[in-house]
C-alpha cells in the first residue's frame, strides 16, 4: 500500500479494533433491498486482499447479539420485544415501522440487529477505556432507528446506545459526526436536549431527501442549544462543496466542543453513482474527509474515534472502497487512490454479480481538503455557500465561533 500524501506520520502506532464475523452478514431485508449484506462482504473481501486486516496492531472481533439492558438505552423495552417478536413470528408491526417498505420483517431481525449494537457499544467501551486506540463498526450507523420504532433501513440506533455506554462510563462529552447523505435524524433526536453531546451531519437536503429534516435552524434543545449543527446540502453538490462543508462547519465545531470521544458515521451514498441520493461525491473526497475527521479525533479527543458505517448502496463501484478507506486509515495505513483494486476481487465480483468492478482505488478526483471558503470569498449566488453560511449563522455563536467568511 502506498501513503497517502501529506498523512501524518507521526502518530506512531495504532490499536484498531475491527468488528467483523460473517454473522454480520445476517442483517439482511432480503435480495430487491438496497441494504443488501453484500456490501459488507465485499468490502471485508478487499481489506484483505489490500492486506489492511493483517497489519500490525489491527485485531478482528466478532460480536454476539446486545442483551435487553443494552437495548434499552435506546430503545422502549415495548419496541425491543416487538423487533423480537416481529423476527420470530414473521408478523409485522407497521406501526412501530416493523414490515414497512424500508425495513420489511425477516427472520431473526432481533438478534441480527442486535448484535451490530453490541458491535459499537463494545467497541466504543474498548476506546474509552484504552483497550484499543480506534475501532470501526462498518455494521453499524444505523442513525434512523427511533426509541419505538424501525426507519430508514435501521432497527436499532447501535451510535446511540455507544455514545449513552461511554457517557455511562464517564465520558463528560462526546462528538458525532455524521457523513452520511441522508440526515442523522435518530442520532440528533435522542441527543437534542442533552448538553453532554453534540451532533453534526453533512447530509442532502430534506427538500429532496428522505428523512426531510435537518435543517441549519435545528441547533437543538434548551437545555443544549449548539448541540445539534445541520449542514443541508442542495442537490448536485460536488467534492468541493462537500469537502467545504466538512471543513468549514464540522471541524471548527467539535474543536470548540472539546469532546472526549468522537464517533463518525461513514455512509458514503453522498457518491455521485448512489442510486438513492443525489449528490456528486467521490471516493477520494470521502476518503479526504475520512483523513480530516481522523486527525480531528488525535486532536481534540487524544485519539479516541469509533467509526460506523452506514448507507451507500453503489454495492460494487463505492462501497467497498470508500469502507476499506476507513479501515486503511484507523490502522494508521492509508490505501492510496492510485492504487490498483487488485485483479483477484475484480475477477470475484464480475463473475459472481457481474457488473464491472472499478480499478482504481479512487476516482481520479483531486479530493484534497480546501481551504474553508473559496478564495473568491463569499459567492451569494452559490446554494452551497448560502447553505454553510446559514448552517454557521445559526450554529457557530454558541460555540464562541465566528459565523462570518474571511
Amino acid at each position: 500500500m502506498r501513503a497517502a500524501s501529506g498523512y501524518r506520520a507521526d502518530m506512531g502506532s495504532v490499536r484498531t479494533r475491527v468488528v467483523w464475523s460473517r454473522a454480520l452478514l445476517g442483517y439482511d431485508f432480503g435480495v430487491r433491498h438496497p441494504m443488501t449484506p453484500v456490501r459488507l462482504d465485499l468490502t471485508f473481501r478487499l481489506a484483505e486482499r489490500l492486506g489492511v486486516l493483517a497489519l500490525p496492531g489491527v485485531e478482528v472481533v466478532p460480536a454476539e447479539p446486545a442483551d435487553d439492558a443494552v437495548l434499552t438505552t435506546a430503545h422502549t423495552p415495548e419496541y425491543v420485544a416487538a423487533v423480537r417478536r416481529a423476527g420470530e413470528e414473521g408478523v409485522p408491526d407497521v406501526a412501530r415501522g416493523l414490515g414497512a417498505e424500508d425495513d420489511p420483517v425477516f427472520p431473526g431481525m432481533h438478534e441480527a440487529a442486535a448484535r451490530i449494537v453490541a458491535g459499537s457499544v463494545e467497541s466504543a467501551l474498548a476506546v474509552w477505556q484504552g483497550r484499543a486506540d480506534h475501532a470501526v463498526n462498518l455494521a453499524g450507523g444505523m442513525h434512523h432507528a427511533m426509541p419505538d420504532r424501525a426507519s430508514g433501513f435501521c432497527v436499532y440506533n447501535d451510535a446511540v446506545a455507544a455514545i449513552r455506554a461511554v457517557l455511562a462510563a464517564g465520558a463528560r462529552r462526546v462528538a458525532y459526526v455524521d457523513l452520511d447523505a441522508h440526515h442523522g435524524d435518530g442520532v440528533e433526536r435522542a441527543f437534542w436536549d442533552d448538553p453532554r453531546v453534540l451532533t453534526v451531519s453533512v447530509h442532502e437536503s430534506g427538500a429532496t431527501l428522505f428523512p426531510g429534516t435537518g435543517h441549519p435552524a435545528d441547533v437543538g434543545g434548551p437545555e443544549a442549544r449548539g448541540g445539534a449543527v445541520n449542514v443541508s446540502l442542495p442537490a448536485g453538490t460536488s467534492d468541493a462543496g462537500w469537502l467545504r462543508a466538512v471543513v468549514s462547519v464540522a471541524l471548527p465545531v467539535v474543536r470548540a466542543f472539546g469532546p472526549d470521544l468522537l464517533v463518525t458515521q461513514h455512509g458514503c451514498d453522498a457518491h455521485a453513482h448512489d442510486p438513492l441520493t443525489n449528490l456528486e461525491v467521490s471516493v477520494d473526497a470521502l476518503r479526504a474527509a475520512t483523513l480530516a475527521v481522523h486527525d480531528l479525533a488525535h486532536e481534540v479527543a487524544h485519539g479516541r474515534w469509533l467509526a460506523l458505517g452506514g448507507g451507500g448502496y453503489a454495492i460494487v463501484q463505492v462501497v467497498p472502497r470508500a469502507w476499506t478507506h476507513v479501515l486503511a486509515i484507523a490502522a494508521h495505513a492509508p490505501v492510496d487512490v492510485a492504487t490498483p483494486v487488485p485483479a483477484d476481487w475484480r475477477a470475484y465480483v464480475e463473475g459472481t454479480l457481474g457488473p464491472p468492478a472499478p480499478e482504481l482505488m479512487g476516482d481520479g478526483e483531486p479530493g484534497s481538503l480546501p481551504a474553508p471558503w473559496a478564495t473568491s470569498g463569499y459567492d451569494p449566488g452559490d446554494p452551497v455557500d448560502r447553505t454553510l453560511l446559514a448552517t454557521r449563522k445559526h450554529a457557530f455563536d454558541w460555540h464562541g465561533l465566528d459565523a462570518t467568511y474571511d
